[in-house]
């Protein structure tokens, strides 16, 4: 970490002891203690960097995340593994980059489960260190074996073979079918009289930018309990009912919000709230939703034994949603380049806020880089498990950078996957080397489209780039992006030309890094 802001005398004595534990290699916690912090990770959806109060969002109002930010640490470099929203949940829970495994998209109804069995992930890692695990929320990584998933039968292997012991959530996501919930390993109210056929219009509400309507139908009971504008408060209870139920024990929540990803069907009392139209009034409730997570560890008397961890699983998208927002003033990832699926900052530049009472020192913030993938490694560390070189082998140690411990950057480099193969991106100190032209991410050329994006959207967003000229990409273009974020966080100019070596050095790196067999050393 470069630089930090210190508030208050509490966090210098913090950190001061914090130094003390780490120079003598121990995780926070003597393991044998019976006083493990509990673990809660609350990966959004869609939530850009400029989406939140804390991070300058003016148009929308988020005092709860404000809140955990004035708690805790707010990380100014942090990012998602990748810009895709089911790659980057891969990157979480396993602690390897989805390239690796030539994922590059999202994953819908058809799909099998997309993470090897075998694989360590974060919800073995915790429930092997005598921790009782969840997650609630969008699961977004496939189900079984057999393609195309019969919705009809036990959905396994799921996220029970993964170490989780309960899973509720959405299965796929709230845009796509089924629009049903899944509780463990079945989806819930489905009978045996009422089955889903593939082929066969749901019956579920119709919002704009809900999709596939058409896809599979049947399961009328099943698709009648899931309410479109009722899914964020009955997440939400489903989070705090099983922490309740669990509080007596270590627990590890993984909390996966469908907030803000399209349609934005925000409960009614959120409904015109913002200046950014129903994408802020979404945003609302996402803050809402955080807010009454921690005010129930606080009345519960859990919170000083809790660390909070809060991130989103990309950058914002420019959708209908998200243009309207923009119309009104609301710039949805801030001044950063670019938008969900694509490699500039924009796509995988994310809020990453970390509240720990007496670990974390409050109201302070970090340079450090940073990513979603680390939490595996992060999580080892803080639980004292030696992690094999097959484990979590692009996962980095970020305890010291929590806990604000070290003024070391921790990372040496950061692997990024936007949607297209061909546009991966390597972030290295303060370069960022792009392997193709543009952004990478959605294709669409017109305002309206919910694909808008690249090029294209700087008509309509104002934004600047080098390469960029009237929404197209001049024809005398460099054939690859280099950046110096130091010197130029908002990407205006492309300097692969001027420093071709530097260029040529990512490359190799980014290559080397991919294709070197997978083991943890660096950690």
């Amino acid at each position: 970490m470069r630089n930090f802001k210190k508030h208050n005398l509490h966090g210098l004595l913090c950190l001061a002891y914090l130094i003390v534990l780490c120079s003598f290699n121990r995780p926070v916690f003597d393991k044998n203690d019976g006083d493990k912090p509990n673990v809660i990770i609350i990966q959004v959806d869609d939530l850009g960097y400029g989406d939140v109060g804390t991070y300058g969002a003016t148009k929308v109002r988020t005092p709860n995340l404000d809140r955990l930010a004035d708690e805790g640490c707010k990380f100014m470099d942090a990012h998602s593994a990748s810009a895709v929203c089911s790659p980057s949940r891969y990157a979480l829970l396993t602690g390897q980059y989805p390239a690796r495994k030539d994922f590059w998209y999202p994953v819908f109804l058809k799909d099998t489960l997309v993470i090897d069995t075998a694989q360590m992930t974060i919800g073995k890692l915790m429930k092997g260190a005598g921790y009782e695990t969840a997650i609630v929320g969008k699961w977004h990584l496939g189900f079984g074996n057999e393609y195309p998933v019969n919705w009809n039968n036990e959905l396994k292997p799921g996220p029970l073979e993964l170490g989780f012991d309960y899973y509720f959530g959405v299965p796929v996501l709230n845009s796509h079918p089924p629009f049903v919930y899944v509780e463990n390993h079945k989806v819930l109210g489905l009978s045996g009289d009422d089955p889903f056929e593939y082929g066969k219009r749901a019956k579920t509400r119709e919002f704009d930018e809900k999709f596939d309507l058409n896809a599979i139908g049947g399961a009328e009971e099943a698709h009648r309990l899931y309410k479109d504008r009722e899914a964020g408060t009955t997440l939400k209870d489903k989070a705090i009912a099983w922490v309740q139920k669990k509080k007596d024990a270590p627990f590890f929540l993984y909390f996966a919000p469908t907030q803000i990803h399209h349609p934005f069907t925000s409960a009614p009392q959120f409904i015109g709230t913002s200046e950014a139209g129903a994408y802020g009034d979404f945003i609302h409730e996402l803050d809402w939703m955080v807010g009454e997570l921690l005010d129930f560890l606080d009345e519960s008397g859990l919170a000083d034994n809790t660390l909070v961890i809060f991130t989103s699983d990309n950058g914002g998208m420019l959708n209908r949603g998200g243009q309207t927002a923009w119309e009104a003033g609301h710039k949805i990832n801030g001044d950063l380049l670019g938008f969900k699926f694509g490699a500039w900052e924009g796509g995988h530049r994310v809020p990453f806020i970390v509240r720990w009472p007496g670990k974390t020192p409050a109201g302070t913030q970090s340079d450090q880089l940073i990513s979603n993938i680390d939490m595996l490694a992060t999580l080892a560390a803080l639980t004292g498990k030696e992690l094999k070189p097959e484990e979590g082998p692009d996962s980095y140690n970020m305890l010291p950078a929590l806990t604000l411990s070290s003024e070391e950057p921790i990372r040496d480099h950061l692997v990024i996957s936007p949607s297209r193969k061909s546009h991966l991106a390597i972030r290295k100190g303060k370069w960022m080397y792009i392997s193709d032209q543009g952004e990478g991410g959605f294709p669409g050329q017109e305002v309206g489209s919910h694909s808008f994006g690249g090029a294209a959207a700087h008509v309509f967003t104002g934004q600047v780039n080098s390469d960029v000229v009237n929404g197209e990409i001049k024809k005398d273009a460099a054939p690859a992006q280099l950046y110096d974020l130091d010197a130029d966080p908002t990407q205006k100019r492309n300097l692969y030309n001027e420093h071709p070596e530097i260029a040529g050095e990512l490359k190799r790196l980014l290559l080397e890094t991919l294709n070197q067999p997978i083991s943890n050393k660096q950690k």
